[in-house]
Parts: structure tokens; C-alpha cells; sequence
């Protein structure tokens, strides 16, 4: 047993030891052109390295131009179908036939001997490339496959998800593992919960491309000085190449959008507060929140409920005696009364109960959803209810049994009428730890299901003031593979593969492993969620919120970034967190858990934090049973700091709205690092303690704890102080803020820009949505703004109709045009002009009504005109 232990380990150490680029890579052979296409069969040159299992000696190697500005490269074993993503997990386009290469914005150019490739843009220098393999050995075994590309010195890379990092990477000495976990804490320099295999370069003037390898095998992506290099365990190298832009970043998120899909429109009310806790004991305080908030005078838009409410942890079940059905459903009326809003968190492990009565597991169980062991018995994990199974998101009756549970246990008539879901434990998270040989010890060793550390509370007691599926493939063989510990071990914070999750080595319906399609779970629970939302409520658009996500997810889903703590460091990486998936990978309903998660947080960092999280696409406040209470109302600065960034994030609602829209159709970003718009200014590449909410307003935080200053930096541009609407003229330097109180975040609008604002904030959406316009034209050096505005129902998936609107300012006059066929029954109650030199001689308004009125503010430079106009026409506002 010792000599074969030893035999074993002695491949592992040799590996250490060898140079991938000391093996002999591959030749190119056998090339045919036709059209937009290139083939050819790669061979091994040499003498096999077999670092990790034995070269395979012959590839098939594919390129295609997809379009003008995507290439799509292709490695695979030539000989043995191996395990690629699912195209009904991510679907891709189809390439366009009438791409010529020669005209295409990016070129692909090969050595045959031995084989490496470059992507370059169409006139560029091969020592200019965006991609070059040039001297780096291509290495392809069972489970060990390399590929590796020079970057320029310094380079400005990022992306490769998700993790605590920086939003610009650090060239020198990265290494991203790709393998979703429950990640608690967030660790920084970890992987967590999702895997996203793209990255963006920005090469200043030279421009911006991205690249992303479309595979969900567990990998390391790793950055050293001059090199990236991809370390998988599996499957092929699937790479599409995006050219981006040279002058313009937002290019390449759009290109991506084409790529993975655009991400889908939420609903208007998702963009306003949401309340929640894990730690709320009892249906009573769920209701005393909502009134707490209500008296505090802070909006609150939905109230959402942890796994506090389900009996011993378990899915699709409410406890009767701590939140009883009759007392639930009160609540719930109550808010719906109230144009509130009610969110349920649904975790995926199902409880291990045969014969014990538990409707969920009998009913999955006679459609037998579950993952599989490799002995055909259900694989067993150990999650919050004790021992559990997983369901099975390749299963052909996964939609039956999902949407039936949540037809179920989710009725309107007799149920849990929830309007939005929340969906957790999904990497999936297991709490077993490996080898995991007696799951039913262990639940017994952690107490698992944890018993309740209250008395129920009376059924009766007054509240609210007594008032009232996917497609089967062939699966790969992995006949011969180490599905458990394969030889090369990616740097999994967690350790092998299967600790704390489902086992690698687990079955799915189709024949596909674990081991391949691990980083699709939680994503692949997103879309089946997202499908029984939309069975309850057919047409209408549904807000899913998970936590492990993977690309494309976007379509379907927002993500919140997970169980961050209470301190000032996740107070400032949550802002990269956010860019990364919302500028990035187009999973734009995105934020953290606002004043953090875990551990407790203080009255100004929570301040703060609200004031931050108000410029979050997705904003709440979320923390942990074991950490002190932290909703808005319970110190006096933080009710104050969110009073006041409430009031200003719903007057940018429909803003943020229009934004959403446009991502939708082409994927543009809703908010964006500052080199998205100063794309040659250095100074900020790696910037990301400021960002863009939308596409012109700067958002500024104050950064450490107790400070009432903060260093920003100003691009050389025209800007607006939002609180004051004066103009203020960047000079590409830091600037320091002094004097910002705790309830105030710097705000600053860029010069170029029409804001279609709410006249003011309220406290519902519903109320929102009844309010006057206010339309803030800031223009920017060469006296020119535009903006636009996007009205509908706010609900439907389809529309029937809308309103579009274009708003221009050149020359003094403002023009507001478009299509009004969604009558909103509010006005532009006025229209404000920023940075107005001198006091107007007069000013005019077509289609008004009777005189005029303005004032002029010659300190601000501020005009304001009254204009009272229905929004149901164009109209011009102009001045003299």
C-alpha cells in the first residue's frame, strides 16, 4: 500500500518540477481555408512532457470570424469527444456569413512549427498583438490543459471572476481560480461564488479588446510580469477574441453582450430599497420592521425574509409557530396594500426526510431529480437542514418539480404571494467536510438542523398596529480520470474539489459530471427559478437574486456579492465587485450586502454605506444573526444619510431605468470605472474608489472610517456639483473634499449630459412613478448635452406600448423629442440649465402654457424654468 501511495505522488512531483514551455507544444498540419474559416489538425512535435497524464497527440484546431469583431478560436482533442459548457446552459450566436476576413477588425495569423497563433488588430504589428502564444508551449492532457499569451509590461488587465481583488489586476503576481464556493468573508486573493473566464485590456490610446474562454472547468488563471497563462482541469480551449475598440472601452462590453446575452430588464420597483436579515425571529418582527421604517420616514420598497422562516431549514416550508401561514400572508397583503413588496430566500439542497412525510423530497424523489452518486443512489450533502440532496438542473423534469414546488408553496391564493426570489447555497454549498463518508454524523456533530434560540410568539399578537427543463448530449468518457483529486490541483481556497460541495464525481441526468459542470449550478438554479417566477406570473419580469453566478447569468438573474463583513476594506472592494459584474459581465443587477454582512458595523460606516449602496444598481441592507441589528432607522445619522441618498437615488430611478434598457438591447453599461469615459488619461486605470452611476453622474464615497475629507480625482473635463449645480473644471489631478458631513456622499455630473430626473423622491415606486419630471441639462466643454428617457408599465416582459425620448442642447435651446405612446400621466414640471454664464435676456417654451416663469441663480450659474408640460409631446425650451 506504501509503494503504490508513493507511486501515486511521484507524477505530482515530477510535474512540479517541468517547465511547460520545455514541452515540445504542437505542430499545425493539414490547413484548409474556406471562407471565414481555418482548420487544421495540430500533432504533438515531440517527445511527450506528460506533466499531468499523457500528452494527447493530436488536436483539431478551428478558427472562425464570427463577425468584423469577434474571432472564435477552438482547440479539442481530434480523437475523443471531451466535455464542453452546454449550449442550453449558453447558448452562443451563430456566426455571420457575410463576414469577410480581410475586412474584419481583428486578424488571426498561426506558425505552423511549432504551432502558436496571434490576434491582432487589422494594420497592427504581430509585437502589438492582443494575443500571442508566440514561445509558450501549448500543452493538452486528460485533465491538464495550457495555454499561455505575453502581455505589455504594467498591462491593464481585468475581470477573470469572481473574487475581492482590485479592479484592475495586478499584472506582477496574480493567480485567479476559477471554482465556485461558499466563500464566507469574502476573502480576498480567494475564489468565490461564481466563475466568469473573461478579461478586459485597456491599452490607453491603443484601445481596449477582451477575451473570453468559454469553459467551466475548474482553472487557474494566473498573471505574472509579461505573461497570462490558463491551467485547466478539463475540457477544450473554446476562446472567442473581441476586438472592443480603440477609442471606445463600452465597445467591448457590448461585444460580450453578443456573445453571452444582453441582460434582461428587471422591473421598476426592484430599484428601490430592500430590507432584510437572517436573524429575524418571528413574524413579529419581520412586521416591525416594515413599520419602523415607515415611521422613520425611509423608504422601504420590499421586505424580504432569510431562512428564519422555514420549519428546521427546510425549503418549501414555513414554521407555524414562529411564522405562521395566516400571519405570513397578513403580512404580505399589508405590503402589497401599501405598494411594498415581500422576497423569499429558496436555498437548492432539498432535505434527506424518506418516509418522513416532507412533500419536496417525495415528490422530487418520484420524479427522480436528484444528483446521483456513481453507485445510482442519490449523492448526499449536509446543508442547513441536516442531510440533503441536490436537484439536478439537467434533468428533463426539473421544471416540472421546480415549478410545482414553487406553484405550491408560493400560491397567491394559499400560499406565500412573493414578488421577487432569493436564491443562496447554490456553488452548491455543502456543509460536509471531505471525504464526507457519514453525512448523517456530521449533521448530528454540528447541530444541524440548529434549534431556535427564542420562544414562539403568540399566533394572535397584534402587528402593523392592527391594521390589515434543458436538452440531454452525449456525455464525454472520463474513463480513466481522477474525478476526485486530479493531478494537477487548482488552488481552490477550500481545498479538494469536493469539500464543502457537492462531490466531483457525482452524476447528472444527461451523463455529465460534477467535476465538468460545477460552476454552471448556480446558474443553471437561476434559470429554472427565473421560469417558475415567470410560470406564476406569466408576461410579467421577474427579479431573481443568486449568489453563484456564471456567464450569461445576467439573462436571467441580478447577484448580490455574498457574505462581505462590516469593515472599511469590503466597504471600498464592494465597488469593485460591482464593476466587475455589472460592467463586465453583464450582470448589471448587482450590490453588496449594504453596512456589511457580518460582524457589526458602526454608525458611520454604516452611514456611509448607505449612502454608497443608494448607487448600487441593487440596493440592501442584509446582516447575520450573530451581528447587532443595523436597518437604516436605528441610529439617527444613518436614518439621515439614507433619508438623504434615498431621496436622490429615486429622482434617478428612471434614469438608472433608461440605463437598464439600453443594456438590454445592446448590453451597454449601467455603471462604468472612470477609464470607460477617459479612456487615454493613465490616472485612472486604476481607479475604483469612484465610478459612474449610469452614464454621468461621478459618485465619489468617503473611504475611511471617521474622515470627513476624501481625495478625488477630477479628469480634465466640465463637471457639476450635484449639491450646488455649479460647475467645476477638472484638471486631470486629485482634488480633496473637505467638510463631508456623515450624511453626505460627493456627487459630481458630467458636463454633456441631460438627466431626466423625478421632480422628488418618495417613498414608494408606485408613488414614484405618479411624479413630475425635472429635466438637468449639463453641458459639456463644447456646449452641447444629450440624454434619454425610457417610460413603460414597468412590469411586462412585452410591451404594448412606450415612451422614448431624445433630449439635445446645443446653442441655448434644449430639444425634446422621440415617441410618447405610453402616457405616464406626469408632466416636466421644469427643465434646469447648468453652467449659464450670464442671466438670459428671456426664454421660450414651445407648446407651453402662458408666460414663462424663470429665475437665475448667478452664483451657480443655474436657470431654472418652470414648464409644466404633459409628457405626451415634444416641446423646446430655449434661451437667449
Amino acid at each position: 500500500m506504501r509503494l503504490s501511495v508513493w507511486a501515486a505522488l511521484l507524477p505530482l512531483a515530477l510535474a512540479a518540477n517541468v517547465d511547460p514551455d520545455s514541452c515540445p507544444g504542437y505542430n499545425a498540419t493539414d490547413v484548409k481555408v474556406a471562407g471565414a474559416t481555418l482548420s487544421a489538425k495540430l500533432v504533438l512535435a515531440g517527445a511527450p512532457c506528460n506533466i499531468y497524464g499523457e500528452d494527447i497527440k493530436t488536436l483539431s484546431l478551428e478558427v472562425t470570424y464570427e463577425t468584423d469583431t469577434r474571432i472564435h478560436v477552438k482547440i479539442t482533442d481530434a480523437s475523443a469527444a471531451r466535455y464542453e459548457v452546454p449550449d442550453s446552459v449558453l447558448p452562443l450566436p451563430a456566426a455571420d456569413p457575410r463576414v469577410r476576413p480581410a475586412a474584419a477588425q481583428i486578424h488571426f495569423n498561426y506558425t505552423a512549427a511549432p504551432f502558436s497563433f496571434t490576434i491582432a488588430r487589422a494594420g497592427g504589428s504581430a509585437s502589438d498583438a492582443l494575443f500571442r502564444t508566440t514561445g509558450r508551449a501549448l500543452v493538452f492532457e486528460p485533465q491538464y490543459l495550457r495555454l499561455a499569451t505575453a502581455l505589455p509590461p504594467g498591462a491593464n488587465v481585468y475581470g477573470l471572476g469572481e473574487s475581492t481583488e482590485p479592479f484592475r489586476l495586478d499584472p506582477r503576481n496574480t493567480t485567479r481560480t476559477l471554482w465556485g464556493r461558499d466563500a464566507y468573508g469574502v476573502p480576498q486573493g480567494t475564489n468565490l461564488y461564481g466563475a466568469h473566464p473573461l478579461y478586459v485590456e485597456h491599452r490607453g490610446a491603443a484601445g481596449t479588446h477582451g477575451v473570453f474562454l468559454r469553459s467551466s472547468s475548474g482553472m487557474d488563471v494566473k498573471l505574472r510580469d509579461g505573461l497570462l497563462e490558463y491551467n485547466l482541469i478539463g475540457g477544450v480551449l473554446d476562446l472567442y477574441f473581441l476586438a472592443g475598440s480603440t477609442t471606445d472601452p463600452s465597445a467591448v462590453a457590448r461585444q460580450y453582450a453578443q456573445l453571452v446575452g444582453a441582460p434582461a430588464e428587471v422591473p421598476y420597483w426592484s430599484f428601490g430599497l430592500h430590507q432584510c436579515r437572517f436573524g429575524y425571529q418571528n413574524y413579529i418582527d419581520v412586521a416591525n420592521v416594515v413599520t419602523n421604517y415607515s415611521a422613520a420616514g425611509i423608504p422601504l420598497e420590499t421586505m424580504w425574509t432569510d431562512i428564519d422562516y422555514m420549519y428546521k431549514r427546510r425549503i418549501f416550508t414555513n414554521d407555524p409557530d414562529y411564522f405562521p401561514t395566516d400571519r405570513m400572508r397578513e403580512i404580505i397583503d399589508y405590503l402589497h396594500h401599501h405598494d411594498q413588496r415581500y422576497v423569499l430566500m429558496t436555498d437548492p439542497a432539498v432535505a434527506y426526510l424518506p418516509g418522513q412525510g416532507y412533500g419536496p423530497y417525495d415528490r422530487g424523489t418520484a420524479l427522480d431529480v436528484w444528483i446521483k452518486a456513481p453507485n445510482g443512489s442519490a449523492s448526499l450533502g449536509l446543508v442547513w437542514p441536516g442531510v440533503t440532496v441536490f436537484p439536478d438542473w439537467f434533468h428533463p423534469k426539473i421544471g416540472q418539480y421546480w415549478n410545482g414546488e414553487f406553484q405550491n408553496f408560493y400560491s397567491p391564493q394559499t400560499g406565500f404571494d412573493i414578488d421577487g426570489a432569493w436564491i443562496d447555497m447554490n456553488e452548491p454549498s455543502s456543509f460536509c467536510d471531505y471525504p464526507c463518508d457519514d453525512p448523517f454524523a456530521q449533521a448530528i456533530a454540528q447541530d444541524l438542523p440548529p434549534p431556535r434560540s427564542s420562544s414562539p410568539p403568540d399566533p394572535h399578537a397584534p402587528i402593523f398596529g392592527n391594521t390589515t427543463a434543458l436538452a440531454k448530449r452525449n456525455a464525454p468518457s472520463h474513463a480513466g480520470d481522477d474525478l476526485l483529486n486530479p493531478p494537477y490541483a487548482i488552488d481552490n481556497a477550500a481545498g479538494v474539489l469536493s469539500d464543502r460541495t457537492a462531490y466531483t464525481n457525482a452524476v447528472h441526468a444527461n451523463g455529465l459530471v460534477e467535476y465538468d459542470t460545477h460552476n454552471l449550478y448556480g446558474t443553471m438554479m437561476s434559470v429554472a427559478t427565473h421560469d417558475a417566477m415567470l410560470a406564476r406570473r406569466p408576461g410579467k419580469r421577474t427579479l431573481v437574486i443568486t449568489r453563484s453566478t456564471f456567464a450569461g447569468a445576467g439573462r436571467k438573474v441580478g447577484k448580490w456579492l455574498g457574505d462581505n463583513f462590516s469593515t472599511w476594506e469590503h466597504y471600498r472592494t464592494s465597488i469593485a465587485g460591482m464593476l466587475n459584474m455589472a460592467t463586465l459581465f453583464q450582470v448589471p443587477m448587482v450590490g453588496s450586502d449594504i453596512c456589511g454582512y457580518a460582524e457589526n458595523t458602526t454608525e458611520t460606516l454604516c452611514a456611509r454605506w448607505a449612502m454608497l449602496g443608494a448607487f448600487y444598481p441593487f440596493m440592501r441592507n442584509h446582516n447575520a444573526d450573530t451581528s447587532i441589528s443595523q436597518e437604516f432607522y436605528r441610529w439617527p445619522t444613518v436614518a439621515q444619510a439614507a433619508k438623504n441618498a434615498l431621496d436622490i437615488r429615486y429622482r434617478f430611478i428612471d434614469y438608472l431605468y433608461t440605463a437598464f434598457h439600453q443594456a438590454s438591447i445592446d448590453g451597454s453599461p449601467v455603471v462604468s470605472p472612470l477609464w470607460f469615459k477617459y479612456p487615454t488619461d493613465a490616472a485612472t486605470f486604476g481607479i475604483d474608489a469612484q465610478f459612474f452611476f449610469g452614464d454621468a453622474l461621478l459618485v465619489s464615497p468617503v473611504t475611511d472610517e471617521n474622515a470627513t475629507a476624501v481625495s478625488i480625482y477630477l479628469p480634465r473635463d466640465r463637471f457639476y456639483d450635484y449639491a450646488t449645480l455649479a460647475p467645476v473644471d477638472g484638471a486631470g489631478a486629485a482634488v480633496t473634499l473637505q467638510d463631508v458631513n456623515f450624511t453626505t456622499i460627493p456627487l459630481h455630473v458630467r458636463g454633456g449630459a441631460v438627466l431626466p430626473l423625478r421632480a422628488a423622491g418618495t417613498m414608494t415606486t408606485t408613488e414614484l412613478r405618479r411624479t413630475d419630471f425635472e429635466l438637468l441639462v449639463a453641458p459639456g466643454t463644447d456646449g452641447r448635452a444629450r440624454g434619454a428617457l425610457h417610460i413603460d408599465d414597468g412590469v411586462s416582459i412585452v410591451q404594448a406600448r412606450a415612451t422614448d425620448v431624445q433630449l439635445v442642447f446645443a446653442h441655448g435651446r434644449l430639444s425634446v423629442s422621440g415617441s410618447f405612446a405610453y402616457n405616464a400621466g406626469v408632466k416636466v414640471a421644469s427643465v434646469v440649465f447648468l453652467g449659464v454664464e450670464s442671466r438670459p435676456r428671456g426664454v421660450v417654451v414651445t407648446h407651453g402654457a402662458g408666460k414663462v416663469a424663470w429665475t437665475y441663480d448667478a452664483g451657480a450659474k443655474v436657470l431654472r424654468v418652470q414648464t409644466a408640460i404633459p409628457l405626451t409631446h415634444g416641446f423646446e425650451v430655449s434661451y437667449s
